[in-house]
């Protein structure tokens, strides 16, 4: 038995909000509940632009674009802030930095050896801290449900053109938009609302009631390396300064290991397999990333429309854990592949 009185009110007051979700989401709608839900979120897999014209020319700032920015800001301000009054005996942000990156140099040092940890470090950690910030950043509250409304005939607009230049007619009874409530300026879904749904076919044909707008919410917020471009540009950036670094220190002697023609035509065959393996680490670091956190949004977005207030509780938990365990595994694969890199792999060393 729970003797306990603040932990036996601390259960009661969970299982009341487990209970009020379940019954107040989408499942509870399906049994005359839904009190608390909202529709399913648009899901996007490209990044969404924050204004509905482009600032300059064909260029928009997008969602992610803007959240990466924070995090940079983030990072620079935690810099700032745990260095400018150093110490011998350090503060508590002083020592919170001094112990992370202690940690990391001790990895990096361990992987690579003294020497070559002091010159991949920069890059190793700068890759780990922006990632894991960028990822923890997006699951606080205002990712993904605060934004700009954009108007049905727009969001159909734009379908259109992506369905013309993917060589493919529009199907305007798939298409999916929301039922808005309020003024031009601020629209919202209210609560119980889940069925608040209508399609691009019967938008055309039925048009909406009064006090209500059909159309879509872009969010002004969306974590960073859900935008495929991003962990592209980082996978990019790492395999470049792992090949710089080769030719730093092996010379050629890092080209004839994809242009091997010693050893005949089996060496130039396994030179050229050493190539395929290189582009294959992008597209490994690339979708790694990507598919990992976007997922982790998609599951978010899935369990808050399920079961709202406590349905995602347990998944943010496990969504911060696996933004930790990414960044990680991407720092931590950069360090292994400029470590080895460097080392020559000439038949007559050892």
């Amino acid at each position: 038995m729970i003797a306990n009185p603040k932990v036996l009110t601390g259960l009661t007051v969970l299982a009341i909000l487990f209970i009020a979700g379940l019954l107040g989401g989408a499942l509870g709608n399906e049994f005359g509940g839904g009190f608390l839900g909202s529709p399913l979120a648009v899901i996007e897999l490209k990044a969404e632009p924050l204004t509905a014209k482009p600032i300059i020319g064909n260029f928009s700032i997008t969602n992610t674009m803007f959240t990466a920015w924070i995090a940079i800001v983030l990072l620079a301000l935690v810099s700032y802030l745990g260095t400018r009054k150093m110490s011998e005996v350090p503060g508590r942000l002083q020592g919170l930095v001094e112990i992370v990156l202690e940690i990391f140099l001790n990895i990096a040092e361990n992987v690579a050896g003294p020497e070559k940890a002091r010159r991949f470090f920069p890059l190793f950690m700068t890759i780990f801290l922006f990632i894991v910030t960028s990822n923890w950043l997006g699951i606080l509250p205002g990712f993904g449900t605060i934004g700009r409304f954009e108007p049905a005939d727009e969001f159909i607009h734009h379908k259109e053109v992506a369905a013309e230049k993917a060589g493919r007619h529009l199907d305007e009874s798939t298409l999916k938009m929301h039922l808005f409530e309020g003024e031009e300026s601020f629209v919202y879904l209210p609560f119980g609302s889940v069925e608040n749904e209508i399609t691009a076919d019967e938008y055309h044909h039925h048009g909406t009631e009064k006090g209500q707008r059909a159309g879509v919410l872009i969010p002004f917020l969306r974590s960073a390396n859900t935008d495929i471009n991003t962990p592209l540009a980082m996978a990019l950036i790492a395999m470049v300064m792992v090949h710089f670094w080769g030719l730093r220190a092996l010379g050629l002697g890092h080209v004839r290991k994809f242009l091997n023609f010693r050893e005949g035509p089996i060496g130039l065959f396994v030179g050229l397999l050493e190539g395929v393996s290189e582009l294959s680490r992008i597209i490994s670091f690339t979708f790694r990333l990507f598919g990992n956190i976007f997922a982790g949004e998609v599951l978010l977005i899935a369990m808050a429309f399920l079961i709202p207030l406590v349905g995602l509780i347990p998944f943010l938990g496990l969504e911060l854990f696996v933004g930790l365990i990414q960044a990680f595994i991407f720092a931590m694969l950069t360090l292994v592949f400029a470590s080895t890199a460097t080392i020559s792999h000439e038949s007559d060393d050892h």
